[in-house]
């Protein structure tokens, strides 16, 4: 039972939280009540008498709550007023009492509750989101403040695997505290678009930023109006991404199913918030500091600010991830790069700052963020947004990135560039290893506890001789869900690679279909299998090795899986991001705007 007898910290009545200190005549916030209630309290009064002995606890702060009443006459009917001084020991220097035991408590570890906090309140809380930050206040009316969309897919909030969150920032203009930015008719475009990667192991994270006028397919998706009546969007066709919310009435699960057609990842959960977001965001942690390599003049986003460091809050900081004119190229890849540095920078902010473990600060981010947030049904409460915040905890801020979508100039813009599309040499390599959880960040051997034996020894397969690809022996077997695939494959190995003692086994034994693709081969067909790893671009799992030889005219056997994507495709992502991608650490303190 908690101090007001009403079951678990969870199941209060936010109003519960605020208690009178004579010390201080004001009203403070109890965040964790039950830790308030000295042994043998069981009682209101009681534990009421153990908050006015240490009104310097960090779980409370003299904040005025608008739900709390002035004086105790005010109390609401059936709740006990705060009991005079009567009942106290007179207190001694050195801060015991009469009976001479000190009455100091001992600082309090940092639980893992909050740990997950300062992280996810970090990193979800960019620009757009901080949903998670509630994770410490579990108070029933933060549930009202958030918005929920049926995007059509119900997602658990917590998985085993890897994770992935759309977070986008729209631009819609009507609403308290959006007027006045651009087209007052705006319905609202995915006008900042990321999406946030975290691996299986929860060691690294990725932040993949989107450009919104990256000409791609947007997919047929099927929303649910205000009148609860489902509808069927057509596809459009080579068209800027930021149509995929809004235009036509798309809703957040179109911009959803548009992203996993270009990156091929699959979706858990979305998080979507305005303009609000920034500005109050921002000022709920007392600014973010960031930096700009030149005096800015802008306008249109209305950024003024001179060449060095600044600590921006409020409308000076939406202005800034607005901004775009006035950096770099002019164009919406270099804002992309002001809002990776403006994220960066509210992350380490909210883990380094006092924000987390100063209650009436989390108070005003929680409410800031949960006000200004639109999540799906999967993740659309308190209390599961606290669960998503507690699987995130492990990752290191060092570990997280933040990269641009590779992208080219749309040759068919001529002259003027307004648009961009996909550098797919660039993009698919990035997804591949976004895919296979590989971290973009330079993490030491040390901190990454990945490397085992058995990945050393596999990794062994691949150094060695290699057979010339005339001594190459394999069938090939198609276990893939592409027609085909077996005699595409044994033509290009064939033709392309001069393998020319390959064959053609057909569908795979069984007929049975496999995730990966794998190469099984004898000790004594080391070297053959290493040249047609070569080829095949196989990574090193994907290679089985036998325990005896084989005889001197025996195929080794080659199964395509799902990840075959076409001959002469390599099959393994690289262990290296493409060159020339942009990309920002979260942890880079000396990130500066040009």
């Amino acid at each position: 039972m908690d101090a007001q007898g009403r079951g678990q910290a969870g199941d209060m009545d936010p109003a519960d939280q605020w208690v009178f200190n004579p010390n201080t005549g004001s009203y403070e916030l109890r965040i964790n009540p039950a830790a308030d209630s000295a042994p043998g309290q069981s009682s209101p009064a009681g534990a009421r008498r153990a908050a006015t002995t240490a009104p310097a606890d960090t779980a409370r702060a003299a904040v005025p709550s608008p739900a709390a009443p002035k004086d105790r006459s005010d109390a609401p009917p059936g709740r006990r007023g705060v009991p005079d001084q009567r009942g106290r020991r007179a207190a001694g220097k050195g801060g015991r009492d009469a009976r001479g035991t000190s009455r100091r408590k001992a600082k309090p570890k940092k639980s893992g509750k909050k740990k997950a906090l300062i992280w996810t309140g970090g990193v979800l809380a960019f620009l757009l989101v901080g949903g998670s930050t509630t994770a410490y206040l579990v108070y029933q009316h933060f549930n009202n403040n958030i918005d929920k969309v049926d995007v059509g897919v119900h997602n658990a909030a917590v998985v085993d695997g890897p994770v992935n969150i759309l977070v986008i920032g729209t631009d819609k203009r009507d609403g308290k505290g959006n007027e006045g930015y651009g087209d007052a008719g705006s319905v609202g475009h995915a006008d900042t678009t990321l999406l946030f990667h975290v691996s299986e192991d929860r060691t690294n994270a990725t932040a993949l930023s989107i450009p919104r006028d990256m000409i791609t397919d947007i997919p047929e998706c099927e929303v649910v109006t205000k009148d609860k009546v489902k509808k069927t969007i057509p596809g459009s066709h080579k068209v800027r991404f930021n149509q995929s919310l809004g235009q036509e009435g798309r809703d957040p699960g179109c911009t959803w199913r548009t992203v996993e057609q270009i990156t091929g990842l699959k979706i858990n959960h979305f998080m979507m918030a305005d303009f609000n977001a920034v500005k109050k965001l921002s000022s709920a942690v007392d600014g973010v500091e960031v930096c700009l390599g030149k005096d800015i003049d802008d306008p249109d986003s209305h950024l003024k600010l001179s060449k060095g460091r600044h600590t921006v809050e409020g409308e000076e900081a939406l202005a800034f991830v607005r901004t775009r004119h006035s950096v770099g190229f002019g164009g919406d890849l270099s804002r992309i790069q002001l809002q990776q540095q403006f994220l960066s920078s509210m992350m380490r902010k909210m883990k380094s700052g006092g924000t987390l473990t100063n209650p009436a600060k989390l108070y005003d981010l929680a409410d800031a963020a949960t006000k200004s947030l639109t999540v799906d049904t999967g993740i659309g409460s308190v209390s599961k947004l606290t669960s998503v915040a507690k699987d995130l905890s492990k990752v290191d801020l060092k570990h997280v990135s933040f990269v641009t979508v590779p992208v080219l100039d749309n040759p068919e813009d001529g002259k003027v560039k307004k648009t961009v599309i996909l550098d797919k040499a660039k993009a698919e390599p990035l997804f591949a290893m976004v895919k296979q959880d590989t971290s973009l960040t330079e993490v030491k051997e040390k901190e990454k506890q990945k490397e085992k034996a058995a990945k050393d020894k596999q990794a062994a397969l691949l150094k060695g001789p290699k057979a010339a690809p005339a001594d190459v022996r394999a069938r090939v077997f198609n276990g893939s869900e592409k027609i085909g695939a077996a005699q595409t494959t044994l033509s290009w190995l064939q033709n392309s690679q001069g393998m020319l003692r390959t064959s053609n086994g057909g569908n795979a034994p069984g007929g049975k279909k496999q995730a990966t693709t794998t190469l099984e081969f004898a000790p004594n067909q080391a070297d053959q299998a290493r040249r047609l790893a070569a080829a095949m671009g196989l990574p090193a799992s994907a290679l089985k090795q036998g325990t005896q030889d084989a005889a001197p005219m025996a195929e080794m056997k080659l199964v395509l899986g799902a990840d075959f994507k076409g001959a002469g495709v390599p099959i393994g992502a690289p262990s290296k991001a493409p060159s020339g991608i942009q990309k920002v650490e979260a942890d880079d303190e000396n990130i500066c705007a040009k």
